[in-house]
């Protein structure tokens, strides 16, 4: 939709925002999945493949972002138009059933002071990929850490409240999830599923051990942009 209009009705007034870098491969599969919401909000931080043009001609919004998630998210939200925003990542691709799942949570009215991700999945068959999404579910449930390739629905008062993302490389999720707090997130019952090429490809226990190392780094205190360094990020 253009900027400033009223949302037609029956559309949920979402804004969803995809940070990209390089992200034509996947992106076309994010943005098809996105239908039914008030705008798509792809935030570039200078691509040097078709990832511009795709979303141009798939019917995104374009903002133009230094590189850095938390510095793209935060320039998608300030841009937005919803009312309620809806932080995706471009390998990531939501089922059919999730426009459901949105509407019946931003229905209810004490929901704009709660936020809402949705449970893991990955587009691998393989019994490691089963695993790691147990594993996932499981953090999620007892830690209330869900990361960014699970989703991240608010409403922009609480996004404002909260302050927004950091400026940070990585770890910008579990940032803002820590200031949301356990109690009040919300796990839809649809899946977020993300690709599993980067596990592939760098193998199952090695990313997964990276990922931990980053985590356990940033809750010592460690400044992101150091971890975001020595993980070459």
């Amino acid at each position: 939709m253009t900027r400033g209009l009223a949302p037609v009705a029956g559309v949920l007034d979402v804004s969803v925002i995809i940070p990209t870098l390089n992200a034509a491969r996947h992106l076309p599969a994010a943005m098809a999945a996105c239908g039914g919401t008030r705008e798509t909000v792809v935030v570039d931080g200078g691509s040097s493949d078709d990832t511009v043009a795709l979303a141009r001609q798939l019917g995104a919004r374009i903002v133009a972002a230094q590189p850095g998630r938390g510095i793209q998210l935060h320039a998608g939200a300030t841009a937005a138009v919803g009312k309620w925003l809806l932080f995706l990542h471009a390998d990531t691709v939501l089922n059919g059933e999730w426009l459901e799942a949105v509407r019946a949570f931003i229905a209810s009215p004490p929901n704009r002071l709660r936020a809402a991700t949705f449970r893991f999945g990955l587009d691998e068959a393989s019994p490691a990929a089963r695993r790691l999404e147990r594993r996932v579910a499981w953090r999620v449930r007892h830690l209330g850490l869900a990361y960014g390739d699970q989703g991240l629905l608010m409403h922009r008062a609480l996004y404002q409240m909260l302050g927004g993302f950091r400026p940070w490389p990585l770890m910008e999720d579990v940032d803002l999830v820590r200031r949301i707090g356990r109690h009040r997130l919300t796990v839809l019952p649809s899946i977020a599923r993300t690709s599993g090429e980067r596990w592939r490809r760098e193998g199952w226990r090695r990313r997964s051990v990276r990922n931990l190392g980053c985590l356990t780094l940033y809750f010592l205190g460690v400044p992101p942009r150091l971890i975001a360094r020595l993980y070459g990020e």
